[in-house]
């Protein structure tokens, strides 16, 4: 029987596990897909997984431990997917920012407009997918951060500045299940109905983020196509 899996901490938000073994059964694949809320060093020692996916906050970090990695994940400098190449040698790739771009086209072909530029919340691993695909569709970014180091900080944030980005992006966890009540400090008051607010978290559906977004008729969208179609993606690879 073959072994997948997902490396994170914490993994109760996931549905990963859910939706691969949903898919096996009904494929009638000799699988399983279970969580491992350790670090990736502890799992590579004893799981022998034939791939797995890594999470919030790995990405970044499971890059050494990786025999290979695939060109298009070494230019983001995140992984999240994960494939065995031979024994005790993964091969890490990036299908976040394929899922993104799937999910983000999907909307962006519903509306009239596209946007020029957009903030990314955070600068994790996902936001570097993130940044990736929005470079890929022709559209501009920024950062934003707690810190200025990393990003234009969140105290800086004025109505114009907001007005020229009219896609903003959670790429943080704040938001997340448990953790429902937290949400990015960002000044909601600037949003628009021509603003688009793309949340990368789908649990909860229905963020704090997102909804600010929808009290001010912004365009809001949940992660839960970029789950799945990233999960697509990961599982090409690993068959």
């Amino acid at each position: 029987m073959s072994k997948y899996g997902i490396i994170g901490q914490p993994l109760e938000h996931s549905f990963s596990a859910k939706w691969f073994n949903t898919l096996f059964m009904a494929h009638g694949i000799e699988a399983e897909y279970k969580e491992y809320e350790q670090s990736p060093e502890d799992v590579l020692s004893y799981a022998d997984l034939d791939g797995f996916n890594v999470t919030y906050p790995y990405k970044q970090t499971i890059l050494p431990l990786l025999s290979e990695v695939d060109a298009v994940a070494q230019e983001i400098g995140a992984v999240n997917t994960v494939c065995r190449v031979g024994k005790n040698k993964y091969k890490g790739y990036n299908t976040d920012w394929i899922g993104f771009s799937v999910s983000l086209s999907n909307t962006l072909n519903s509306l009239s407009y596209k946007p020029q530029r957009a903030y990314i919340l955070g600068t994790g691993g996902a936001a570097k997918a993130v940044a990736y695909a929005l470079k890929a569709m022709g559209i501009g970014c920024d950062f934003v951060s707690r810190s200025s180091q990393r990003g234009v900080p969140y105290s800086a944030l004025d109505e114009l500045m907001v007005s020229e980005h009219l896609l903003i992006i959670n790429c943080t966890p704040l938001g997340m299940y448990p953790a429902i009540d937290s949400f990015p400090p960002f000044p909601y008051d600037f949003i628009s109905s021509r603003h688009i607010l793309f949340d990368c978290i789908y649990n909860p559906s229905q963020t704090v983020f997102l909804s600010e977004g929808a009290k001010r008729e912004a365009t809001c969208v949940n992660g839960y196509e970029m789950l799945v179609e990233q999960a697509k993606a990961a599982w090409q690879i690993w068959r």
